[in-house]
């Protein structure tokens, strides 16, 4: 151990962490009765057939931290040296659920108690805003609810909804609620659809080894290269896990859209006002959760600017103390470690 974690800002920054993650028995009890039921598909199957029932220690102590957001989950912030966790529903949310209204009503009543929880805790806790893109329109009036009556900060989204993406039109009203209220959307990577899935199940690659990371990377290159930055220039879109490696692909990616886009191989792809390199250093945020490396951090810095990255812990599916420590000894200047940990949060999420 190199040195103690301390909230309050001693290492001459607040710690901030950006995608922490949370849960209703409700929605876990949703996520078995899919499992057992047979109409969760494979990912799904996967992943929560595995958190949800199994007797793991790493299984139990993930379910126990996720539904708690009172004393255990700041005492356990204390210990890392957290000052303040920026909370979500954890992923898929609700919408793997097949009943719109079954999920919206099941969404609405986890954000009022999330907004219970900030109020009980207004120091160290700042919540997102959960929807259920099964029905856009009402998703829109949520965001609006979210900021204007819970307080809530940004927007959380577990990427496919059904296998369907946000690029698609019948999406574009949650995109005018975030224009109308200013705030971002983070999308956060859920299992895989069947369609996309493969033999990644098969290969123990589908969950936050590899597929998750695929799967969001290739969600926000859709939203990027079919122009939502050209039609809301101002918005801001945050995803985690080191960008989900777009940042190291970025100058292939960059130039095979602009020779897809002079082929008319595609006719999805259009001339961009933005390219995909300058929407990732105006419009995308990235966070380090889950990808506490530094190699990965330094580049994601370099490649995006350093007003565009954040720390996240990805408690509690990811609780290493030695995780904090190793943000804390990046060899990178003061101002921009601060940033990193501190001041991009507070300005993406105006706190």
């Amino acid at each position: 151990m190199t040195h103690q974690l301390n909230t309050g800002g001693d290492r001459g920054y607040r710690r901030i962490a950006t995608e922490e993650a949370f849960a209703t028995r409700e929605q876990i009890d949703a996520f078995l009765r899919m499992v057992r039921d047979g109409t969760a598909d494979k990912g799904m199957t996967s992943l929560w057939g595995f958190y949800a029932q199994s007797p793991s220690e790493r299984a139990m102590q993930i379910i126990e931290r996720l539904l708690d957001l009172g004393e255990r989950r700041i005492a356990d912030m204390d210990a890392t040296g957290i000052d303040v966790a920026i909370l979500s529903l954890t992923s898929p949310g609700v919408q793997p659920l097949f009943d719109a209204d079954e999920a919206k009503a099941m969404v609405t009543r986890a954000n009022d108690y999330l907004a219970e929880r900030c109020a009980a805790y207004p120091t160290r806790f700042v919540g997102m805003t959960s929807i259920a893109p099964q029905d856009p329109e009402w998703s829109a009036a949520e965001i609006r609810r979210g900021a204007r009556d819970l307080g809530f900060r940004g927007v959380m989204v577990n990427s496919h909804t059904h296998g369907h993406y946000l690029d698609e039109p019948q999406f574009d009203p949650i995109f005018r609620a975030l224009a109308d209220t200013g705030q971002p959307l983070y999308i956060h990577p859920q299992t895989l659809p069947d369609a996309m899935i493969g033999g990644l199940v098969e290969a123990g690659l589908d969950g936050a080894i590899f597929g998750f990371g695929v799967e969001t990377g290739m969600h926000l290159l859709r939203l990027i290269t079919t122009g939502i930055f050209d039609r809301y220039p101002d918005l801001q879109i945050a995803v985690g896990h080191g960008g989900e490696a777009i940042p190291y692909w970025l100058y292939r990616i960059d130039f095979m859209h602009k020779a897809g886009v002079r082929s008319n191989r595609y006719e999805r792809l259009k001339p961009l006002k933005k390219d995909v390199v300058t929407c990732l250093r105006e419009n995308v945020l990235a966070t380090t959760s889950g990808l506490p490396f530094p190699p990965a951090i330094r580049l994601m810095i370099e490649v995006m600017g350093e007003d565009r990255v954040m720390y996240a812990m990805d408690y509690p599916y990811q609780y290493v103390p030695d995780e904090v420590r190793a943000h804390d000894l990046l060899d990178i200047p003061d101002g921009t470690k601060r940033k990193l940990m501190q001041t991009n949060a507070e300005r993406v999420f105006r706190l």
